[in-house]
Formats: structure tokens, C-alpha cells, sequence
């Protein structure tokens, strides 16, 4: 994990500057390092992960795990566990491929989403990022038989990427992840959802006062009620609950061994 970690909700939550995971990344790439991991914590995915065993496993076997969302960097700060700074899957994308971009050259792939999706961003990537040997796949819909599991594993590693971006949704990306990284040849692993879409632009990103302010949650409430209500009106709140439960359980327990 990084080098300094603070646990919410049973998972470890590192509090490395993106510079600092960036030149991690860079390391690995250039062997220095042993394969990274890169997942994001929210709200919603911690308290998913708090009844999904295999979720939380998967975030804690990941070297980098970042807070992805005001939320947990507000509730840290409440309940005296800083995860700051906050530091989106888009963030850590830009980062990444610009630093192999700026090193001169590299191979990304991506891997989830659609067809459409991917062509927008290998055009969008070969204009930003021309030094950059760009693959992509689209993995079938629902279940995997195994044949269509090992094609997806074949495809990237004839590919021989440094940098792999999956796409697929927490937590599904995740335990992905977890579950066939040994069998990866890419040195940076990098589970980031919604940056596909944002940066296809299928799914604008909220402009930037939105996001500085960490109101990013409210932009895409506002653009995908159905999708995002129970994230901000159940995950989020309950999230806030489970945490200070955890903290009055934890300062309950010291206060019982220093009366006996």
C-alpha cells in the first residue's frame, strides 16, 4: 500500500500526493517497481465493500487507493482519519498518461465499456497523446464464458501494455482485477469506472468550480437522477453512520481496557 494509510470501513485508504503515485507509476513502468494497482474509495463503494468480502480484499491488495469523493475526505476530517488529499480516477489518468507521454513514449490499453466509447477515446488519445501506442478491447456483456475470459486476458497481453485502464464499474473492475492481475503483464493496473466515459465526453465531466469545490457528486446527480440517487441518498448516508459507529465501537473498546 502507500506509504502512510488511513482505515475507514475496514479499508486502506492512502494519503500519497498524485505526484508521488505518478512517479510510482512511472517506476513500475520502468521496472523499478513491482506491479501497481490503482483503485478509488467513495462512499458508495465502501459501504459496498463492507458486505462484500471479495470487494474489500481487492481494495486492499491494491498499492494505490485513493479517495475518490468529498465524502470520505469529509468524514475522515469529522471523525479525526484524514484521507486527503482527494484525488479522482480522472486525476490520476491525466497524471499517468502524461507523465509517459512527457518520458516519450509508451503503450496504454483500455479495456470495458463499448465499441462507440472506445473508438472516441483511441482518436481523442491519438491527438493528446501522440507518443502513446494506444489498444483497446471490448469485453462481451454479462458473464464471461471461460473461453471469452481468456480472450480478454489474451488481447491485452498481446498488446503488452504498461498501463492497463479497466472500465467496468466498481466493483466488478476491482475484483477483476484482484483475480487475474498475476496473469497481466502491465506494470500499472488502473480501475477508473467513469473516466472512460468522461473522457470519450459521452459523459461530460462537471466543469471545473464544480469539481475544485467537490460538487462533482451534485453534477452528476443532476445528470443521471435515476442512476445516482441511491449513491447520494443511501450509500452516502449510510456510509456516514457505519463510520462513526465504527469509530464510537472502536473508542468504546480503549475506554473498557484502560478501566480494567
Amino acid at each position: 500500500m502507500n506509504s502512510i494509510d488511513t482505515t475507514l470501513l475496514g479499508v486502506k485508504i492512502g494519503t500519497t500526493s498524485l505526484d508521488t503515485l505518478t512517479d510510482h507509476a512511472m517506476q513500475a513502468i520502468g521496472g523499478k517497481r513491482e506491479q501497481i494497482a490503482f483503485a478509488c474509495a467513495n462512499p458508495h463503494s465502501l459501504v459496498e465493500a463492507v458486505r462484500d468480502i471479495e470487494f474489500r480484499d481487492a481494495l486492499n491488495q491494491s498499492e494505490q487507493v485513493v479517495a475518490d469523493g468529498i465524502g470520505v475526505v469529509l468524514t475522515g476530517r469529522l471523525v479525526g482519519a484524514p484521507v486527503e488529499p482527494r484525488i479522482t480516477g480522472a486525476d490520476y489518468f491525466h497524471s499517468v498518461m502524461s507523465a509517459l507521454e512527457a518520458r516519450g513514449g509508451g503503450r496504454v490499453f483500455f479495456m470495458g465499456s463499448t465499441p462507440g466509447v472506445l473508438d472516441r477515446i483511441q482518436r481523442r488519445a491519438a491527438k493528446e497523446f501522440p507518443n502513446l501506442k494506444i489498444g483497446v478491447h471490448s469485453p462481451p456483456f454479462g458473464e464471461w464464458s471461460p473461453d471469452q475470459r481468456q480472450a480478454v486476458i489474451d488481447a491485452i497481453n498481446d498488446f503488452d501494455p504498461d498501463v492497463l485502464w479497466v472500465g467496468m464499474t466498481a466493483p466488478k473492475q476491482e475484483k477483476w482485477v484482484h483475480a487475474n492481475r498475476s496473469r497481466l503483464n502491465a506494470a500499472v493496473i488502473g480501475s477508473i469506472g467513469a473516466v472512460f466515459d468522461f473522457y470519450a465526453e459521452t459523459h461530460p465531466r462537471a466543469p471545473g468550480w464544480m469539481h475544485n469545490n467537490g460538487l462533482e457528486w451534485l453534477y452528476r446527480l443532476l445528470r443521471e437522477p435515476r442512476r445516482m440517487w441511491r449513491r447520494n441518498f443511501v450509500s452516502a448516508p449510510k456510509f456516514l453512520w457505519l463510520v462513526l459507529w465504527e469509530r464510537l465501537r472502536g473508542f468504546g473498546g480503549r475506554a473498557a481496557s484502560s478501566v480494567s
